[in-house]
């Protein structure tokens, strides 16, 4: 257990100045003995508790920092070759973002790098196309989700197969990512993947990532002290929508569990069925819908009604917004990534960056709730934009922004300088069980008050 802290010099969400002691892994503010403890001044900054990203994916995140960003070309591009050749000369390629990416095959790839293994990966995530090096890496046993054409042989796409490309490479870097995400202020995780196992779920907890974890499976969980059992994962896809009764029977087997559910719907017809499948088989507080991309308005009362919380990504405006511009049917565009509406329907609602997908950084979600700009500067359905102080809750674990007395000590300050709503980089320390595990301007682990023993 750390040696207590005494944090000085602090404001509260109202600016009001007070000093808090963060000893036992809680926040004293009231009660504790400051003489002879360290000190970290935070120099008139605001103390937050600390962000929550309740949507992410940790091992494509961190497998995404050491790969090629294919995001701004198309299937066609002339300098889609050139890029992956290039790559190649440190060895196998992965490539993400690629739009448009189902549009090549295992032939395709092939003619761009032969020798080498390589992976590109679709925009959205559901999808890999392997050439054939990568494709030999997986065995000669490959499952149902590698796609095959009229002759039986592998074209080289997968299908929602993260967990089956988990047989070739080593295990991404996940400390180096948990040390970024904690100088944004994260201090708690939600892993949404549904490929997650028992297995995945220990490598994630000795990866050496700082923050508290909590972790969703599309099947059963063990129960761990290292890491919060999350809801089921449900991906019904509109390429091949299950039934009703497929459905239901799929919550009844989380209900089995003693879990909630969390369905992936970034449709009108996967949330229809999501909404018709809960009412049938009962929901539970704490049910979520993940993403929400398109939720039409008539859904509102429906959600409200059930008690589901929408889990949205305000970052997408900003990484996806300019395509959905392009490509979403006019008629749609004012159920794209809704906030503010949902709020106002009375539906809980919570936010994540569903990296490696959408934008990592809390902040610069934040600013895209409060915002709704796209990358080039266009406005996205404005009428959903939140006020800061509303964006900022999105992060937070309940309880409000000002962290109580008892309350557990992940903790973030923010510079005095700091602009909510504006500012990409805004914290100043991030501590996490009363220990800092980030500080912009003094050491992480702060110097003993002159003439106190160590």
């Amino acid at each position: 257990m750390p040696r207590p802290l005494v944090l000085s010099n602090l404001t509260d969400s109202r600016g009001r100045p007070f000093d808090a002691v963060a000893a036992g892994g809680r926040l004293w503010l009231r009660g504790y003995p400051a003489d002879g403890l360290r000190r970290l001044d935070a120099q008139g900054g605001r103390l937050l508790p600390g962000l929550v990203d309740h949507h992410i994916h940790l091992m494509a995140t961190a497998a995404a920092r050491m790969a090629v960003d294919l995001s701004d070309l198309a299937p066609d591009s002339p300098a889609l070759g050139p890029r992956l050749r290039a790559a190649a000369t440190r060895g196998p390629v992965r490539a993400i973002g690629l739009d448009g990416a189902d549009r090549l095959d295992a032939a395709a790839l092939d003619r761009i790098l032969p020798d080498l293994p390589l992976r590109v990966q679709a925009r959205t995530g559901g999808l890999w196309v392997l050439n054939r090096s990568a494709l030999a890496e997986l065995g000669p046993d490959l499952p149902p989700a590698v796609e095959r054409g009229p002759d039986g042989r592998p074209t080289g796409r997968i299908w929602r197969g993260d967990a089956l490309l988990r047989r070739a490479g080593p295990p991404p870097n996940l400390s180096a990512l948990g040390a970024d995400l904690a100088r944004h202020g994260l201090t708690a995780l939600t892993d949404a993947s549904v490929t997650t196992d028992a297995a995945q779920a220990d490598a994630i907890a000795r990866a050496g990532l700082p923050q508290r974890l909590t972790l969703m499976s599309g099947g059963a969980l063990p129960a761990d002290p290292r890491w919060q059992v999350g809801p089921v994962k449900l991906v019904p896809d509109d390429r091949d929508l299950p039934s009703l009764d497929a459905m239901a029977a799929a919550i009844a087997a989380a209900r089995a569990q003693g879990r909630n559910v969390a369905v992936h719907c970034v449709t009108h017809a996967e949330l229809a069925l999501t909404l018709a499948a809960l009412a049938t088989a009962g929901s539970l507080p704490g049910d979520r819908i993940e993403h929400g991309a398109l939720i039409g308005a008539d859904a509102l009362p429906v959600i409200a009604g059930l008690g589901l919380t929408v889990v949205a990504n305000p970052g997408f405006v900003l990484a996806r917004g300019d395509r959905w511009l392009d490509q979403v049917d006019r008629a749609d565009r004012p159920d794209l990534c809704r906030l503010s509406s949902l709020i106002a329907a009375g539906i809980p609602l919570l936010a994540g960056s569903d990296a490696p997908y959408g934008p990592v950084n809390p902040w610069e979600i934040i600013r895209a709730a409060c915002t709704r700009q796209t990358a080039a500067g266009a406005s996205l359905g404005r009428s959903e934009a939140l006020a800061p102080e509303a964006a900022l809750a999105l992060h937070l674990p309940p309880g409000g922004p000002d962290p109580a007395h008892g309350a557990p000590a992940d903790l973030v300050i923010l510079r005095l300088d700091a602009r909510m709503g504006a500012d990409p980089d805004p914290v100043a320390h991030t501590l996490i069980g009363g220990t800092p595990v980030y500080s912009r301007a003094a050491p992480a682990h702060p110097a003993p008050v002159p003439g106190v023993p160590a």
